[in-house]
């Protein structure tokens, strides 16, 4: 058992968001002729404070998440994304497991016997895994038995408008 930090990477960003922005808004009001050098900061600043943020959604980012698998579940959970995700249905996980470490891991005033029985469980659940694919057990089968902390690796492509809202939210 492996237990590993969360993270995450750019796969794509926006090479000038906020010059994308400005021009689809100024579309709207038909001042094309205003945008300038260093006018896109103003006008997007502009836009979210009177809550014009559809404008937002002309511009996108794609990231890659490392991380646990009820973090995934409650991403998902936001249509307004596309979503590429590790199959357990598909993906047969082979010796040694790796699990997403706690948010709470580091906390001083976290007892270490609560570590202790958390750390029991995902070797119980990592030996059990393995044993139900010794029993002939799929890979879609012997998921069931896997915790929310397995790792698991996500790709989220949304819109600045979405990312903001999940900043927000």
């Amino acid at each position: 058992m492996k237990i590993i930090n969360q993270s995450w990477e750019w796969l794509q960003k926006p090479e000038n968001p906020l010059a994308m922005i400005e021009k689809s808004g100024r579309t709207c009001y038909k001042s094309e002729n205003r945008i300038t050098q260093d006018s896109a900061k103003k006008f997007v600043a502009m836009l979210v404070n009177l809550k014009h943020e559809a404008m937002l959604e002309h511009a996108a980012a794609s990231v890659r998440f490392v991380t646990n698998r009820g973090v995934t579940h409650e991403l998902v959970r936001h249509r307004l994304a596309s979503f590429a995700h590790e199959s357990t249905r598909y993906v047969k996980y082979l010796g040694e497991m790796e699990f997403i470490k706690p948010v709470w891991w580091d906390d001083p005033n976290y007892p270490e016997q609560n570590k202790e029985i958390w750390r029991k469980a995902m070797l119980f659940a990592e030996d059990s895994y393995h044993a139900a694919l010794k029993a002939g057990d799929k890979p879609e089968q012997a998921r069931e038995i896997l915790p929310h902390s397995i790792k698991t690796e996500i790709v989220v492509t949304a819109n600045l408008r979405e990312w903001l809202a999940r900043k927000i939210a």
